[in-house]
């Protein structure tokens, strides 16, 4: 069996839970150890061995971490590899060097291990997150209906976030978020919101274009 058909069959079996919660964007999330051991029964299964090393690459003035996951064929020495970027915060309060360097590391990892094994943002249907997330739905959608009947026009808003990609924007989100130092207060007055996961799709994307556009916050 070729190492692209071993992959394949990791990537159809493989489901790395989101065991993790993040409180400022009240969403769950994964992290790159998490999926590391849901991967380790298919090293033996499947004869292959995995590999993770981090390259620095500095680009203007800020320093990138460049995550390289490499899926090697124990029979073949057969390689598939992904990789994946995450720039290192100028200054985090709280955290050195060392610390910062290592979380921008954990993130690259995340990202690089996602693509290899094609990790998504989809729910298991019998889990506490999927039933929140279709209880948001119901509420967003009975909130567009009530909308409707006491102004009797169409509502615009009825785009609902896809499972797939909300994920992704949620973080990039409060990246920005945290960045710039605006949260809540940034949500309430655009959105009249106060939490990441109360937006639509589109108006993640419209809001981390706004953020991208602000300066870094400001430390005393």
């Amino acid at each position: 069996m070729e190492l692209t058909e071993k992959l394949s069959l990791i990537q159809q079996k493989m489901k790395a839970p989101k065991n993790l919660y993040n409180k400022f964007g009240n969403y769950a999330y994964r992290n790159a150890e998490g999926i590391l051991e849901e991967f380790k029964p298919f090293e033996a299964e499947h004869k292959v061995a995995l590999t993770i090393t981090d390259d620095m690459s500095v680009i203007g003035d800020r320093v990138y971490v460049k995550a390289i996951a490499r899926l090697m064929d124990c029979e073949s020495q057969e390689t598939i590899v992904t990789t994946a970027f995450a720039r290192e915060a100028s200054e985090k309060k709280g955290m050195d060097d060392a610390q910062i360097t290592g979380a921008a590391s954990s993130y690259a990892r995340k990202y690089a291990l996602n693509g290899l094994f094609l990790l998504d943002d989809t729910k298991d249907a019998d889990t506490d997150e999927s039933h929140e997330e279709e209880q948001n739905r119901n509420r967003t959608n009975a909130k567009n209906t009530s909308t409707k009947k006491a102004s009797g026009t169409k509502n615009t808003q009825t785009d609902v976030p896809n499972n797939e990609s909300i994920g992704m924007l949620r973080n990039q989100l409060v990246e920005e978020c945290m960045r710039t130092g605006r949260g809540k207060l940034f949500l309430k007055k655009q959105y009249a919101v106060e939490n990441p996961e109360d937006l639509s799709e589109s108006q993640l994307e419209d809001a981390i274009a706004m953020l991208k556009q602000m300066p870094d916050k400001k430390v005393s």
